[in-house]
């Protein structure tokens, strides 16, 4: 069995992945409504990651004979008014992301929790990526997206994107 602080830990973080998937969902459709539709798809293929991120704690709380507790998840109250913010909210959102698995991780460390540390091993360096990925968005679009053939081409890169499960064991 899991200690209990881990297992309230891992339950608030499946909600907190499912909320990251809302926000997501949220970008995309902020990007679609205003007909870039390569915004859209890139990041309603981050809305899959982050429920596929929520579904792969449930599964480790299921396979630790653990219950999972689900909340209500809280609609994004975002308003943009450039195309910038969007991933601007992305970015800092992931950095929250980030410091949750960290305190969840630093607390597996106290606990001498070696298998849930191995099982987080997987999204520290998935956070690295998710940071990586959207603060990328953000300096293309600082350099091209200003330009209206340049924010054209960036749109058609993110369009290219497609959706690729995460190959985490447990």
């Amino acid at each position: 069995m899991l200690n209990k602080e881990i297992v309230a830990k891992l339950n608030k973080q499946i909600n907190f992945e499912l909320y990251s998937a809302y926000i997501y969902l949220d970008i995309s459709n902020y990007y679609a409504d205003s007909n870039l539709n390569g915004f859209a798809n890139w990041f309603k293929i981050q809305t899959q990651e982050e429920r596929d991120h929520a579904m792969l704690f449930m599964d480790y709380l299921l396979n630790n004979s653990e219950k999972v507790v689900l909340e209500d998840i809280k609609a994004p109250d975002f308003v943009y008014t450039d195309f910038r913010q969007p991933a601007m909210t992305a970015y800092d959102h992931e950095i929250k992301v980030t410091a949750s698995i960290h305190d969840i991780y630093g607390t597996a460390y106290e606990l001498k929790d070696f298998r849930t540390m191995q099982f987080l091993d997987w999204f520290v360096k998935e956070q690295n990526e998710e940071e990586k990925n959207t603060d990328e968005i953000i300096k293309r679009y600082d350099l091209f997206g200003n330009d209206a053939k340049g924010l054209y081409l960036l749109d058609s890169e993110l369009a290219a994107r497609v959706y690729t499960p995460p190959s985490l064991v447990l």
